[in-house]
């Protein structure tokens, strides 16, 4: 495998973009190469990149993933692309005030992936707003164990 991540940012208000340039330096220092990139506008074949994938996404309205990023997933769901040469990690960002939906946007994110047959590395990380944690932080740290994974 190649020694690149790509991280890909789903988001509304900005948080996994802050969390993804936080989680950044951690893979560095462990020897990646790491990009980041925005969903908006991405079509499934960005899963063809070499290396792992990190995605990185809030959850929006009533469960769903953000508008940046539901191209790229009813993208995923149209074509049905063999993934099976893909290794990815999930960071989930979201708030169990919203018990019916929390965390959702970076489940189905990982429920899609798995059912194309991409092999997740590692627990997904589920922030929750609510918490006493800060995203950025409880980030880092997944990070920390999640690079020692691949």
């Amino acid at each position: 495998m190649s020694k690149q991540i790509t991280i890909l940012i789903g988001t509304m208000t900005g948080t996994a973009e802050m969390v993804a340039d936080d989680v950044k330096p951690v893979l560095e220092d462990a020897g990646f190469d790491v990009d980041i990139v925005d969903m908006d506008g991405l079509m499934p074949e960005v899963f063809l990149t070499p290396g792992y994938i990190l995605i990185c996404t809030s959850t929006y309205g009533q469960g769903e993933v953000p508008d940046n990023a539901i191209d790229l997933y009813e993208g995923l769901d149209l074509d049905r692309p063999d993934l099976s040469d893909v290794k990815y990690g999930v960071i989930g960002l979201g708030d169990e005030t919203y018990s019916d939906t929390y965390n959702e946007g970076g489940a189905r994110f990982d429920r899609m992936l798995s059912t194309l047959g991409a092999s997740r590395i590692g627990e997904r990380m589920q922030h929750n707003a609510s918490g006493d944690d800060l995203p950025e932080e409880m980030a880092v740290e997944w990070a920390k164990h999640w690079v020692t994974l691949l």
